[in-house]
């Protein structure tokens, strides 16, 4: 949790020399009036009564500063900054310079307010105004030199603010003793409690982090119940801490539970507008792509002005309240919203402006690269990470990676695997050499891939490291120069692993290799080799007769002590699969045996009945048809002209056909 800011300035008049145009009894009932307002908390009436004692006595000190502090209290900052400006041009012996440092810190114009504390005598709330705006700034070492120095004073609450800044500054594992040294314990406070919390979120420790956030929960409810809040209040003031325990739930891969709440928290709407943003970006990183025009409603809650080309503005004050990270998580996350929405234009519009806001972060320069590859210009992504992994060399790894990836998937090996290079910490790691590997072999660079295999080999019998994969490497690269004919190397490489490990596998190895290279070598390292229990010898005669080293030793028969053995390999039984929606125990009736076959084959099969009436004769009994006749006599000249020569034709004349589609009519009459 940031430390809050510290505003409990109270504006105490007394009575000061007035001139000889205003009567003392008038300028001791302003006083009064003056008085009896700010205790009332009623600020507005306050600025009236010391207007009209500014008017009967211009110079008097306690009336500017009640209106100055009044108008602070009443969160009328640029006023505030007005009448400071208009004291110092008519009383240039009042000093405003905490009052004017406050409130630029207020409209986070946090360079000028540093400025205008310079100079300034190191009390107790100058100490904690500059801690204060440090810790805006984001300069954590330098908010922490200040907290130190502020040990000396006696001050409610500072631990509080103490291990807030420690945590932002990652300085995480320097909480407990902090706490140690300050004689508090975690659990004094709901907030103390919170922070402790946030210290092990960084210290990934998530497990301890819920249960300091359920104890936090509960202190803060008993808290606040006894000193009456309402329930309404004490959700609005706790809600930091139920958005930072569905987070740590959302970590520990319980997603349901975090996504209601996080609704919960957006549903409610609650006066919490620093809760409510976390709970909306953390909603949209849960669900990931899914409904990217939700998640776009979503967070243009949180907007005051969707002008990506000027910048991303916050509402509601919540510019002032976020961090620096925090912003840019949010602004990150509508990046990739736009890209998954497809809306293009305004993702490379917001990209540029976020350049700007977030100069020394490298996420607005990854995602300038992914709108660059949705684009289809990997070549100009790949250009970009690299000037700036140049420019960046302290942040260049991410960057480089992800460079590595561009190429690697827009098919460009060779910068891919130099951009690897240009990573040292993570050169000789065993994924990253077997991806060089392949890289490099894609482009035919074997000499280059066997150079990535002898360097990791060196700086791995080198290492002092307790998971030393020196053997994991060597034999990756023996097999590799064996694949591309270096049958010596791979021997030499053998051999070693042989005598510092005593493996096996690199045995059988360096005898198979080296029985290509030096045979007598590989019949020295074969007497190591243990005998196979119950081998007595082979069969030279029919070893020879097998097929050879193409087609592999075939039926060798293994003659042991007793009796000869061959093996037969048992055929794996497969368990059947079933259609979807199909259960075995309730199968129903058997299927049709037949539903493979052609209706015209089946056995329930029926041709369809021909129409008896299409061959009915009109006229009177015995008489023959005109039509019958010629086409009975068409049948017969065409007969005899298919038939052979000299052989009497003895086909009968066709009947006359009935098309299927007349009988069809007829037969619906």
């Amino acid at each position: 949790m940031a430390p809050k800011a510290k505003e409990k300035a109270k504006a105490t008049p007394t009575p000061t020399p007035t001139s000889a145009s205003a009567p003392a009894s008038q300028m001791e009932d302003l006083f009064t009036s003056l008085n009896r307002h700010i205790q009332n908390q009623n600020y507005e009436q306050a600025v009236k009564v010391s207007d009209q004692v500014l008017a009967l006595s211009p110079g008097d000190v306690d009336a500017w500063r009640c209106k100055v502090v009044s108008l602070i209290k009443a969160d009328n900052i640029d006023k505030a900054l007005l009448t400071i400006q208009d004291s110092e041009r008519k009383n240039r012996s009042i000093d405003f310079s905490f009052d004017k440092a406050y409130c630029l810190y207020r409209k986070n114009n946090l360079d000028e307010a540093l400025e205008s504390l310079k100079g300034k005598e190191e009390t107790s709330a100058t100490m904690l105004l500059e801690s204060q705006i440090l810790y805006r700034m984001g300069r954590m070492e330098a908010c922490m030199d200040v907290y130190q120095k502020l040990q000396k004073f006696k001050i409610e609450s500072l631990e509080i603010n103490v291990v807030a800044g420690l945590v932002t500054a990652g300085r995480a594992s320097e909480v407990q003793g902090m706490m140690d040294v300050l004689n508090v314990k975690p659990t004094s406070s709901f907030e103390l409690a919170y922070n402790t919390a946030c210290s092990f979120i960084e210290k990934t420790n998530y497990t301890d982090a819920e249960q300091y956030l359920l104890t936090a929960r509960r202190i803060g409810q008993e808290t606040l119940m006894e000193e009456n809040w309402a329930d309404d209040e004490i959700e609005i003031e706790l809600a930091p801490i139920t958005v930072q325990l569905a987070y740590v739930q959302q970590l520990l891969r319980h997603p349901q539970e975090a996504m209601e709440t996080y609704l919960d928290v957006i549903n409610k709407n609650m006066d919490d507008d620093l809760s409510l943003a976390v709970a909306i970006n953390n909603l949209i990183a849960l669900r990931g792509p899914k409904d990217a025009s939700d998640g776009l409603r979503k967070i243009d809650k949180l907007i005051e002005k969707a002008d990506e080309s000027q910048g991303f503005q916050f509402a509601r004050g919540l510019d002032m309240k976020l961090s620096s990270k925090q912003k840019e998580a949010i602004c990150s996350n509508r990046v990739l919203l736009l890209l998954h929405a497809n809306k293009i234009d305004q993702a490379r519009e917001l990209v540029a402006a976020l350049l700007n806001m977030f100069p020394g972060s490298v996420m607005p320069i990854l995602l300038q690269a992914a709108v660059l590859v949705r684009e289809n210009k990997a070549g100009r992504a790949e250009e970009i990470l690299g000037q700036f992994a140049d420019k960046l060399p302290e942040k260049s790894k991410v960057l480089l990676m992800a460079r590595a990836t561009i190429a690697a998937t827009a098919g460009h090996p060779q910068i891919a695997a130099d951009s690897l290079l240009r990573i040292p910490e993570i050169q000789h790691m065993p994924a990253t050499v077997a991806t060089l590997v392949a890289l490099k072999e894609r482009v035919g660079d074997i000499d280059g891939a066997s150079y990535v295999f002898d360097e990791a080999i060196r700086w791995w019998s080198n290492a002092m490291s307790e998971e030393n994969k020196l053997d994991v490497i060597m034999n990756e690269a023996a097999s590799f120069k064996l694949k591309h004919g270096r049958e010596e190397e791979a021997a030499k490489l053998y051999e070693d692993l042989v005598k510092s490990h005593g493996s096996v596998e690199a045995l059988v190895g360096l005898v198979t290799t080296a029985a290509r290279v030096d045979v007598d070598k590989a019949e020295a390292y074969e007497k190591q080799l243990k005998p196979l229990p119950g081998l007595k010898g082979i069969e030279l005669d029919k070893l020879e007769k097998t097929a050879g080293a193409e087609g592999g030793v075939r039926n060798v028969e293994v003659i042991e002590e007793g009796k000869a053995k061959t093996k037969t390999k048992k055929k794996r039984k497969r368990k059947p699969r079933y259609p979807k929606g199909f259960d075995p125990a309730n199968p129903g009736p058997a299927p049709d045996p037949e539903r493979w076959l052609p209706k015209r084959e089946r056995s329930s099969y029926r041709p369809k009945r021909k129409d008896k009436r299409a061959a009915q004769v009109r006229g009177s009994q015995g008489a023959v048809s005109k039509e019958k006749q010629e086409v009975s006599a068409t049948s017969t000249s065409s007969n005899v002209t298919n038939s052979k020569p000299n052989q009497p034709s003895t086909s009968k004349p066709e009947q006359p056909k009935v098309s299927s589609k007349s009988s069809r009519k007829k037969s619906r009459k």
